[in-house]
């Protein structure tokens, strides 16, 4: 069923599989396999539902996704919800020869931030909701990056923009085997960097490895969270219990409380001002150097 949300952003994004969302604002949408992201400011309160369809009646319906929780600055908690879908075929990507030798390569794919790939490619990078603490990159050096490393492709992820007072941290979370700055790591794990230091990244097993990388610089407020609230306080929890259990952050408008659309529906975003964009299925090729 659908559920409530305040003081923070969720970015959905998915790697393999279908979702079906909709939620308070009367926003909706399918998006999905292969690299779509969702991005929601949750803001002062939004009710919302994903579902995912079982659409292949022959084979399984798989589902890997990575749903990211960014916090709001304390002076954006309150913000207007929002909702935007960022296809995978805008989401800019680079593939790299690998740094040592052999033919394999890297591919580096930025859903936020910079510094990654070159600039007139990150040009392109999808903004972020008006609110997010994400959208003034200079100021936060917030980064979203999926990095596949092919088997014996070395890369070096250069330092954080913000240096030193840029946490970061990359998971490994498939591969057999991968060097970081000269570590091997046969175990899926997440890393710790130092946002100062360029760190080489190596698949040194037998396929490929992949990464998601995660920075930003901290907002510094507390944070006080009780399930889908997130906020600086106890007594702003409270608030947002007694807010939700009043008017649970909206009107749901939909047929049910879990919605899931029709079987033959493609990949697409209604937005709250009624507008709504349709992209095919399956998705085309993103946008490379």
């Amino acid at each position: 069923g659908h559920a409530g949300a305040r003081g923070f952003e969720t970015v959905t994004l998915v790697r393999h599989g279908i979702v079906d969302h909709c939620d308070s604002l009367g926003s909706a949408g399918r998006f999905g396999e292969g690299g779509d992201a969702q991005w929601m400011t949750a803001g002062r309160g939004i009710s919302h539902s994903e579902m995912f369809p079982l659409l292949n009646k022959e084979g399984e319906n798989r589902l890997e996704l990575f749903q990211i929780w960014l916090n709001l600055p304390k002076k954006d908690k309150m913000a207007d919800p929002h909702f935007k879908m960022l296809w995978s075929e805008d989401i800019p990507q680079a593939t790299l020869p690998s740094e040592g030798s052999g033919s394999a390569s890297t591919t580096i794919a930025v859903v936020a931030g910079r510094g990654f790939i070159e600039a007139k490619l990150e040009d392109t990078v999808p903004t972020p909701p008006p609110a997010s603490y994400a959208r003034d990159v200079d100021e936060s050096d917030v980064a979203i990056v999926t990095i596949k490393l092919e088997r014996s492709s070395k890369w070096t992820l250069p330092a954080a923009r913000g240096g030193v007072t840029t946490r970061r941290k990359v998971f490994f979370f498939k591969g057999s085997e991968l060097t970081a700055d000269g570590k091997v790591f046969k175990e899926h794990t997440g890393l710790e960097l130092r946002g100062d230091a360029s760190v080489p990244l190596e698949a040194t097993g037998e396929g490929d490895v992949e990464l998601l990388l995660l920075q930003g610089k901290p907002i510094g407020e507390p944070v006080v969270q009780h399930g889908p609230f997130v906020m600086t306080s106890r007594e702003d929890i409270m608030q947002a219990f007694m807010d939700y259990q009043k008017d649970e952050f909206g009107e749901w408008t939909h047929d049910s409380d879990a919605p899931v659309h029709p079987r033959e529906t493609l990949r697409f975003a209604k937005h709250m001002d009624g507008t709504q964009e349709e992209r095919p299925w399956p998705p085309p090729a993103r946008r490379e150097s």
